[in-house]
């Protein structure tokens, strides 16, 4: 649903500059504490470093599955931005997965 996304390059930024940053070598995870203690909002970002748009797209669409399958352990309340790494184009789904969580866990947003 739209609401749990975030789109608009103003939203982002906020992330960005009020937001902590977590990293581990395939993503980079910003974290910001919104008003909305039922739902955290989402967002990826995959530059054109990464690769051409086949592959940019194949690693946005494994982080957001990886996000969808995991979400209710995560903490509630946050805005979330999500960037890949160079790393993480050749990646499969479990690295990527495991990179997520390690990177939630670093944060204190995950609940296991």
């Amino acid at each position: 649903m739209k609401k749990y996304k975030l789109r608009k390059n103003a939203e982002f930024r906020v992330v960005y500059r009020k937001g902590k940053s977590f990293s581990n070598n395939l993503l980079v995870l910003y974290t910001y504490k919104n008003n909305r203690n039922d739902f955290n909002r989402f967002g990826v970002s995959v530059s054109k470093k990464v690769g051409k748009s086949v592959i940019r797209n194949r690693v946005r669409r494994l982080i957001k599955e990886s996000y969808r399958l995991n979400f209710e352990s995560f903490k509630k309340g946050y805005d979330l931005v999500v960037i890949a790494r160079t790393t993480s184009k050749d990646r499969s789904y479990n690295e990527i997965e495991t990179s997520l969580i390690n990177l939630f866990k670093k944060a204190g947003l995950y609940n296991s």
